[in-house]
């Protein structure tokens, strides 16, 4: 696997956690917290992103026969199996709690952290539309930034439709239509992007720059929601992604990154079950802070010995997702070293 791609896998996993970690420790006294929390929210977009970006790196023609087979069992199935455990560990937590109803909302519709999944689902459907009628993305990029500025408009209005099925509305590919096209477009050409961004990385401080002052202009405006679909959320995701594809070509492999990258699919099902019993253990350390970064380690360590010890157990891979995939790296770089 490409190094940039594992960093930018690794660290949209980690800022995910850090956020739930906020999450799950209450509020803070310390000023900019919220809006740092906001900034945070670019993990699950960018962690979406990059999952089309390799797959139109991988199949910019066509998708092979064994695809669908494959994303099934070791994408979908995990999704499935914590659509489940999310159900009862509510369950758990709150017992009234109807199991059968919480188990189809969360297989059908994505209400838990899980969601995610089905978005990227619809992405390969996409993605498979655009290859096979070989659709223009001259035509489809600026369409799809129409339609989904559209639909994240009518996501934060006060329609009272929108207002009663506003947690069913975030699913639909259209609430993220513009990931989806500018994913492509960089996976598409990424052996011309790379070197590129690779070159110019010093000019991706400046959209990266601008972008986090625009979301700290509106959060000072009022706009203060902390969640990933705040309509100026998008230059920040591709900001970021951008960045860190341009200077992680330089980053050297660090095992740590490969770790977190190869189980982050896990991580992103399993974190939010850990810190909802762990962090009724954390309540006693009086500084928000040191709780926070207690819940973020101790998650992070905790779900790692989970999916490694799941790994180890037969079909365990339909649960926590395959963390044994192979090392095949597709794009073959050829940049000078002056570069």
């Amino acid at each position: 696997m490409i190094r940039e791609w594992n960093l930018l896998r690794a660290v949209a996993c980690l800022s995910i956690v850090f956020l739930h970690s906020t999450t799950f420790a209450g509020p803070t006294n310390y000023q900019h917290m919220d809006l740092f929390r906001a900034l945070l929210c670019y993990a699950t977009p960018a962690f979406i992103v990059l999952s089309e970006i390799i797959l139109a790196n991988r199949y910019p023609d066509k998708l092979p026969d064994n695809f669908w087979t494959k994303r099934f069992k070791w994408i979908y199935l995990p999704f499935l199996s914590f659509a489940v455990i999310d159900a009862l560990v509510g369950k758990h937590f709150y017992p009234n709690l109807d199991v059968s109803q919480k188990i189809f909302e969360n297989a059908v519709f994505g209400l838990f952290g899980g969601y995610f999944v089905l978005i990227i689902f619809q992405f390969y459907f996409l993605h498979y539309l655009v290859v096979r009628f070989k659709i223009s993305m001259k035509v489809l990029v600026p369409l799809s930034i129409v339609i989904m500025y559209t639909h994240l408009y009518f996501l934060h209005g006060d329609l009272p439709f929108v207002q009663e099925y506003r947690r069913y509305l975030i699913i639909p590919f259209t609430a993220w239509f513009a990931y989806f096209t500018v994913a492509f477009v960089i996976g598409k050409h990424y052996q011309t992007i790379a070197p590129m961004l690779k070159k110019y990385r010093w000019y991706t401080f400046i959209p990266l720059l601008v972008s986090i002052a625009f979301v700290s202009n509106n959060f000072q405006d009022g706009l203060t929601i902390v969640n990933s679909r705040r309509m100026d959320l998008f230059p920040v995701v591709l900001s970021v992604s951008l960045f860190i594809l341009a200077w992680g070509q330089l980053v050297p492999k660090f095992r740590f990154i490969n770790v977190i990258s190869n189980y982050s699919f896990g991580i992103y099902l399993v974190h939010w079950q850990v810190m909802k019993f762990l962090a009724p253990h954390t309540t006693f350390l009086d500084n928000k802070m040191v709780q926070i970064f207690v819940l973020f380690a101790g998650s992070l360590i905790i779900c790692i010995s989970f999916i490694k010890l799941f790994s180890l157990i037969p079909a365990g891979s339909y649960v926590i997702g395959n963390v044994k995939r192979g090392r095949k790296t597709v794009v073959k770089r050829q940049v000078a070293e002056s570069i």
